[in-house]
């Protein structure tokens, strides 16, 4: 009988029965990195499951996440983080010039700087460009029972697919050497639209339209936002 090192309660066996902090801590080696690697890309639990599920089945599988089981698909933030940091990996590394959203102005300005940081940190944009399309899209399928919370999980998966879309084309576009920027965005564009529709109604049309209407009102309003933010703030300094 010990104390546990973590809540010290009495022990008896090789975990603690009140937290379940193991009684021999394991020594920090390859093995152990491995698997802390392993946890944070949720390795063990299928992402290659997960991005399978959401080529052929999204709307079902994203809808049995949120309402009934949560253990089989990859955490939603974690997802769109690793989708987003495996594109910004792949075209620094293959110089692709073409950027998911760009802004082009000679001038250093605040506005700028924002869409550089954009550039440079895709995963938590994704989220925040996540928050305007789910906006659009609480207002457009208001008689669907989902919270705004909901919606955006389901943007998270919809819009990480996405990354890895335009990640496939870009490694394309350098072993080609053919310009596959525009063709990546109406692929990825597409499948957003399309995996929407399926979350909220597959059989209606209008579902469809709706959706991608949504996503590219999502996308004006993150891009007219972080312009006004940057005006502002370079009007306040002035």
């Amino acid at each position: 009988m010990m104390n546990c090192r973590n809540c010290s309660n009495m022990v008896n066996g090789n975990f603690c029965c009140n937290c379940g902090q193991p009684v021999q801590i394991k020594r920090v080696d390859s093995h152990y990195i491995l698997h802390e690697i392993q946890h944070i890309l949720h390795f063990e639990k299928g992402t290659l499951y997960t991005v399978k599920e959401l080529l052929i089945r999204p709307g079902k599988n994203i809808r049995e996440f949120i309402a009934d089981n949560r253990s089989r698909l990859v955490k939603p933030i974690i997802f769109i983080i690793i989708t987003s940091l495996i594109y910004t990996v792949i075209v620094h590394y293959f110089h692709i010039e073409e950027e998911f959203i760009g802004y082009s102005n000679s001038e250093k300005t605040t506005t700028s700087s924002i869409f550089e940081w954009v550039q440079n940190h895709y995963g938590y944009s994704n989220i925040i460009m996540g928050i305007c399309i789910a906006f659009w899209l609480k207002l457009f399928f208001s008689k669907y029972n989902y919270n705004f919370f909901e919606i955006l999980i389901l943007l998270c998966f919809v819009m990480g697919m996405g990354m890895l879309i335009f990640s496939a084309f870009a490694i394309l576009e350098e072993f080609t050497k053919l310009s596959l920027n525009k063709i990546s965005g109406i692929v990825a564009v597409s499948y957003c639209t399309w995996a929407i529709g399926q979350f909220f109604n597959p059989k209606d049309l209008l579902s469809y339209l709706k959706a991608l209407i949504s996503y590219i009102l999502g996308i004006l309003t993150f891009s007219i936002s972080a312009m006004l933010l940057g005006f502002l703030i370079d009007l306040f300094i002035k």
